[in-house]
């Protein structure tokens, strides 16, 4: 038989082996005594050990009809136990109890084979052996034995906006896709509240309100500033001076945080099993996690602890599965865990949070509110809590609630830098510019978690900007010294890396060629249909809603807007609509859109940059004043001719003037940047 080999090979590294042939003629090695050979009573009671593990194989065998290399499985199976020879003659056959019954038999055989699953129970005995090795006093209180590691308890940390910070792309953090029509992701939906360039509310129903945006909409120019290098000289040594500091604070930091006590009076005594079932989810066996918990919940129902393991299990095999139902299960179980009566303060506010924050995930902006709403009446002295509630007004567009709730955390805590900059965000976006510089330059200049954010960067230097102050640029120069912008011309906020960046681009090198043809040979039809919809009497025309001017009127009328037909608009104008149908590249640009753009004389329009680097726009000259008209792209500036088109990347900073003594009229398209792949155009969310 197959295992005669194995045994025997182990058996020559302890003793000088002796062949003998038993009753079915089948070679053993039997150790020889070392005072002369002779039989001794262990040696016979070997023997004896020997023959019943060849008819435990032989009967294997005969089961299953097969060959099959049990002699590889019982090999490997003893590698992982470190059981020798001797030992399992000894009587240590449950090192191959493979599914906790006692013995060792077909059905262990198998689980060993990988023909059938390990059951929970054995799993979790395993685990909890492992648990006895590494932590053999588990009587230890939990504040200074803490059950959960950093990261599981990282929702304890009052970070649940900075959690989202992009230093990932949208495109890496697709939610879940299991639930049709659902084009959220995790960025989008946490970083909603950021005033974006271009954008416009989306049409359909269930899209959540956003944020009155202080960003860009429409391509245009920036004005003459001092030149950034000779900016550097004076703020780049602060940066990294600050850059060397901070680590420094958040080591004291951390080192003052108390660990969060999860476990009540009665969950101490059974921590061992909590933790064995606990192992398996840190070891990524969600499902096998899933089914411990379940099992430790029927045990001992009123247990937080238990419920709240199996939600962070649920919670993880959603993930793994990218399933919005099982996700939405493990929301309802953290809710559950949060209900018990005897859960620990820290328990419960670790397992609101956690489902705040998947709510969120969710695009379930209302329940997150309500989830949150409820966490600041159990702990209103949480100023960390208040300020995640403030997050999640601004989520839902509710900036009114927002303000009041930034209002009484700096009523208690007047240096809190995360509420500082979220009200200087808000005041901005009331146009309060000067009001709001204090705020945002005191928030960032605080270092609090959650300040760190390329918005409050963003939005600082261009009320700076707005007020005529240069230092505006030193702050966008730390900014990209943070790793928020591609450089200090360049802020978008929603980038794909790698893409080709330069603010002026000829026709020929994007590959659009056929496109800036068809606009410049059908240009008098596209303004002959601009015009027919210019009559103020139609109100076709709708003006500029993003408080990018500083003076002047801007009208606009949009033709296609994130990819999507207006479908009214089009019947408007059929030929221009008509022209743009055969080309993806515009019609279906999901981060831009395709409108004319009316300027009226003494307008300006304050130097911005759009949100996104994965778009170029085009502007095709319909009516242009012979003088007064012109567009700023970094420290280039440019003006329009009838009938030609100029592209650029509004990613850049541009900035435009009209002070000719007639209307200016373009149109603009936005169409995708020629390096994005096919896959990257379908799958980007749109903006």
């Amino acid at each position: 038989m197959a295992p005669r080999k194995n045994f025997r090979n182990q058996a020559k590294k302890e003793v000088k082996p002796a062949a003998v042939v038993n009753k079915n003629g089948v070679k053993a090695e039997a150790t020889v005594a070392a005072s002369g050979g002779g039989f001794s009573n262990t040696k016979i009671f070997t023997w004896f050990m020997v023959l019943a593990l060849l008819g435990v194989w032989s009967s294997v065998a005969v089961v299953w009809f097969d060959l099959v290399d049990y002699d590889n499985v019982i090999a490997e199976r003893a590698k992982e136990f470190r059981f020798n020879f001797s030992e399992v003659l000894q009587g240590k056959l449950s090192a191959y109890d493979a599914d906790g019954d006692g013995d060792f038999d077909v059905e262990d055989a198998k689980v060993l084979l990988g023909l059938k699953e390990r059951p929970v129970s054995v799993l979790l005995r395993e685990a909890k052996e492992e648990s006895a090795v590494k932590e053999p006093d588990d009587s230890r209180d939990e504040a200074t034995h803490p059950y959960e590691d950093e990261n599981d308890a990282i929702d304890m940390k009052g970070e649940l906006v900075e959690k989202a910070q992009p230093q990932q792309t949208v495109e890496e953090s697709k939610q879940y896709n299991d639930q049709p029509g659902s084009l959220e992701t995790k960025e989008t939906i946490q970083l909603r509240y950021n005033a974006e360039a271009d954008s416009v509310p989306e049409p359909e129903a269930d899209v959540e309100p956003e944020v009155e945006s202080v960003l860009e909409p429409e391509a245009d120019v920036e004005p003459e500033v001092e030149s950034v290098p000779e900016l550097e000289a004076e703020f780049v040594p602060e940066l990294k001076e600050n850059a060397e500091e901070q680590p420094k604070d958040k080591l004291k930091e951390k080192a003052k945080k108390k660990k969060p006590k999860l476990l009540n009076k009665f969950e101490k005594t059974i921590k061992t099993e909590i933790d064995a079932a606990e192992k398996l989810r840190k070891k990524g066996k969600v499902e096998e996690a899933v089914r411990a918990f379940e099992t430790l919940v029927l045990q001992y129902p009123q247990s937080p602890r238990c419920r709240y393991g199996k939600a962070l299990a649920e919670d993880g095999l959603a993930e793994k599965m990218l399933s919005n139902d099982m996700l939405q299960k493990a929301i309802g179980t953290y809710k559950e865990a949060s209900e018990l009566p005897n859960a620990t303060p820290d328990l419960i506010k670790a397992t609101l949070k956690k489902r705040a924050e998947r709510q969120q995930f969710l695009g379930r902006m209302r329940g997150a509110l309500a989830t949150l709403e409820k966490l600041v009446q159990i702990f209103p002295e949480d100023m960390a809590l208040k300020n995640d509630l403030g997050v999640a007004h601004l989520l839902t567009g509710d900036n009114k609630s927002a303000k009041r709730v930034y209002e009484e955390v700096l009523a208690t805590a007047p240096s809190d830098g995360f509420a500082k900059v979220h009200y200087g965000f808000i005041l901005k976006s009331e146009n309060k510019i000067a009001e709001s510089i204090p705020f945002l330059r005191d928030g960032l200049e605080s270092g609090d978690p959650g300040t760190d954010d390329g918005r409050f960067y963003f939005h600082l230097g261009d009320a700076l900007q707005r007020m005529g102050d240069d230092s505006a640029y030193k702050w966008y120069e730390r900014g990209h010294q943070r790793g928020h912008f591609a450089s200090v011309w360049q802020r978008s906020l929603y980038n794909v890396d790698g893409l080709k960046a330069q603010p002026w681009w000829m026709p020929k090198d994007t590959g659009y060629m056929d496109l800036v043809k068809t606009l410049e040979r059908n240009w008098r039809i596209i303004r002959d249909e601009a015009q027919s919809v210019m009559d103020k009497t139609t109100g076709l025309f709708v003006p500029e809603e993003e408080n990018l001017r500083e003076k002047g009127e801007w009208g606009q009328f949009t033709l296609w807007q994130q990819g999507k037909k207006a479908g009214e608009s089009c019947r408007s104008v059929p030929k221009t609509c008509g022209l743009l149908e055969r080309f993806p590249e515009a019609i279906g640009c999901k981060r831009g859109q395709i409108k004319f753009s009316v300027m009226q004389p003494g307008t300006h329009v304050w130097p911005h940059t759009g949100p996104t680097n994965c778009r170029l726009r085009m502007h095709l000259g319909l009516v242009i004043p012979k003088t007064g008209c012109k567009i700023r792209c970094t420290n280039d500036t440019r003006a329009w001719e009838e009938g030609k088109v100029l592209i650029f990347d509004d990613s850049f900073e541009h900035e435009v003037w009209q002070d000719a003594d007639s209307y200016r009229l373009i149109f603009i398209v936005d169409v995708w940047h020629p390096e994005l792949t096919q896959y990257q155009r379908q799958t980007l969310s749109p903006i």
